[in-house]
């Protein structure tokens, strides 16, 4: 008989690509999925893992464990969701996957709330790039992806997925206190032509999209600096280094040297949630996606950020937004 943690284990590996990050996503020590893959083996009589480097290849045969496995976890959580759903109460582990500044801005308010209100929920977060999230809901590796896509470049979203819109956050061109435009109420894509950019590395959603709105100008754009964390271009920007595009969401109090300005037209980005089907009525999913929405009117913009016409801190509960997804959502 197959045990169903050790072929968790085993499509950890295959998810995550080392020991290491493997046990990190399912919040166990290396050594603990050493021995977990080592009695699969034993039990299995088949070699699952072969030294590549200094990472491990999966077998051919490991391969097709994995492949039963995320049947069976699929099955498992099947049932789970049956079982939370007949007791009505959100409850039971919640993975969630966020892109960097919602885990900054959005999900500390979030997790702590539903922490108060639902004590059985044991609700886990782990920052990860948009890019890579959407997959890792589909694959059943997290329950709930909270991820973003911009205006110019829509996220197409894989068969079995489902999602709903959290909201839009605008995004500001940052420039040095003493820099020409510093003091301009607004500036279009044109007139930064020939400035030095502080981006994300390539790769990311942020920098695509910046690459290709920059480009459309004209002329390509020089990519002075890269920096993942907003808080680093922010801190490159107000040393006289280059300027950034940077969302509102998570971005905090500006330093001194450091001025915002409203870009024309305004470049925004739609925050959404993202769960496999067949945990829709799951109500640790519903209620997450509820709460996430609630918070979201609460801090979708940081005190004093230009405002754009016609632009919204968040998804109004009282009413419908503009701004809202033409989709409707299963919740």
């Amino acid at each position: 008989m197959l045990d169903l943690g050790r072929l968790r284990a085993l499509h950890a590996v295959s998810v995550h690509g080392t020991v290491g990050a493997a046990a990190a996503a399912l919040g166990y020590s290396p050594s603990a999925v050493s021995q977990q893959l080592a009695k699969l083996e034993r039990e299995t009589r088949t070699t699952l893992l072969e030294r590549q480097g200094r990472g491990v290849r999966l077998t051919d045969e490991a391969r097709q464990l994995v492949a039963t496995a995320e049947e069976l976890l699929a099955i498992v959580e099947k049932a789970e969701v049956l079982l939370e759903e007949r007791r009505g109460q959100p409850s039971g582990r919640l993975d969630i996957a966020c892109f960097a500044s919602a885990a900054r801005g959005l999900m500390p308010p979030v997790l702590a709330d539903l922490a108060a209100r639902h004590p059985s929920l044991d609700a886990r977060l782990s920052e990860i790039d948009p890019h890579l999230s959407v997959d890792l809901v589909a694959r059943g590796v997290v329950d709930l992806a909270v991820a973003h896509d911009w205006d110019i470049a829509p996220m197409p979203l894989p068969s079995g997925v489902e999602h709903a819109d959290i909201g839009v956050d605008l995004c500001d061109v940052l420039v040095p206190a003493s820099h020409p435009l510093a003091g301009a109420a607004a500036v279009r894509r044109e007139e930064l032509r020939d400035e030095r950019w502080i981006s994300q590395p390539p790769g990311t959603v942020c920098h695509d999209w910046l690459m290709r709105t920059l480009r459309a100008t004209g002329r390509e754009p020089l990519i002075a600096h890269q920096a993942e964390e907003i808080h680093t271009q922010v801190a490159l920007v107000a040393a006289g280094l280059g300027i950034a595009l940077v969302p509102r969401l998570g971005r905090g109090v500006l330093p001194a040297d450091a001025r915002a300005v409203r870009l024309e037209p305004v470049p925004s980005r739609r925050l959404r949630a993202l769960w496999r089907a067949g945990a829709a009525r799951r109500p640790a999913i519903t209620e997450t996606v509820r709460t996430l929405k609630r918070m979201w009117a609460r801090v979708a913009a940081p005190p004093g950020a230009p405002a754009a016409e016609g632009s919204v801190r968040g998804p109004d509960p009282a009413g419908p937004s503009p701004h809202r997804s033409r989709t409707p959502a299963p919740l």
